[in-house]
């Protein structure tokens, strides 16, 4: 197993348990989970930037996140997705939408969500998650589909900027 697709694994792992923890409602340190996770996956590997970094960034997000799945799986509210699916899904959304595409272009994070969903997920996870991600993509305008041209560059300029309008729409109102 290559070294990023184990952190990504260990990160989908980290993000599940802290989702499992969070809906118990017991509080849970990440960091805590992470290690915990790396020490037993990948025994006397002592860094994991790269799983570090996706479960940190991925929980800064989480609610946004979130709104894309509820916008682009809307016949399955959020709760009721399955959780492995859901850190699957929360993982592969935030490197579509906030990593850096020079270090993981969007259709390999689409490629390694798939294949996490069919490592730890249901018979029918890989083909959500998919579906999901795919109508994500297509809504960023597909960038780097062809290359890193100028033109999706802008085109996923635009997506950025519709992204914002909507978590603007989507924020909860203050009260009066």
């Amino acid at each position: 197993m290559a070294n990023r697709h184990l952190q990504r694994s260990i990160a989908m792992q980290s993000l599940f348990e802290w989702d499992f923890y969070f809906l118990l409602e017991k509080k849970r340190d990440m960091e805590s989970i992470l290690k915990k996770n790396m020490n037993q996956f990948a025994p006397g590997v002592e860094e994991f930037p790269l799983a570090e970094r996706l479960t940190r960034e991925t929980l800064e997000n989480i609610s946004q996140i979130d709104v894309f799945i509820t916008k682009c799986a809307p016949e399955w509210p959020i709760e009721k997705i399955a959780s492995v699916d859901r850190a699957v899904l929360r993982l592969g959304i935030y490197e579509l939408l906030f990593g850096d595409y020079e270090e993981v272009p969007p259709k390999v994070a689409i490629n390694e969500s798939i294949e996490l969903a069919k490592t730890f997920g249901g018979e029918s996870s890989f083909r959500f998650v998919n579906g999901v991600l795919g109508t994500i993509y297509r809504e960023m305008g597909e960038p780097m589909k062809d290359d890193s041209s100028e033109k999706n560059r802008k085109r996923f300029e635009a997506f950025r900027e519709k992204k914002e309008a909507l978590e603007k729409t989507s924020a909860p109102k203050e009260e009066k």
